[in-house]
Formats: structure tokens, C-alpha cells, sequence
């Protein structure tokens, strides 16, 4: 959650330990997924497109995180 001054928005990002092994196995799955990761200052970013038409992003982080992910 990240506050905003400006007009109000909602994003909604899902977050992996490793995009490209992720974007591997939902290709395999037959997933249209998108190869054009970019690199942000917070991390590592792509998306995938919905039957909607809309985007749902997908991003590797970059910075500490409030959990502990299982080995």
C-alpha cells in the first residue's frame, strides 16, 4: 500500500521471487505473457495480458519484503 497526492488510483501488482522462471512455467501453461521486462529502481516489472483486455502487472522485488517466502 502506498499512500498518493494526487487523484485517487488503485494498482494491483502480483510479486514473485523470479519473473523469468515464473513467465517460463505460465508460457509453458500456455499463458500469453509479455517478454518485455523492465528494470525499476524497486524492481524487476511485466505484465500479463487478461481476456479483459487489461493488464495484470507482475513484479519481482527488488527491496526487503514484509514476509519470509517458503524455501
Amino acid at each position: 500500500m502506498h499512500p498518493s497526492d494526487g487523484d485517487e488510483r488503485h494498482e494491483f501488482y502480483l510479486m514473485c521471487e523470479d519473473i523469468e522462471a515464473l513467465f517460463d512455467k505460465l508460457a509453458d501453461a500456455g499463458v500469453d505473457v509479455s517478454r518485455d521486462i523492465t528494470e525499476e529502481r524497486w524492481g524487476r516489472l511485466a505484465s500479463i495480458p487478461l481476456p479483459s483486455g487489461a493488464r495484470l502487472s507482475v513484479y519481482q522485488p527488488l527491496h526487503p519484503v514484509a514476509y519470509n517466502l517458503p524455501e
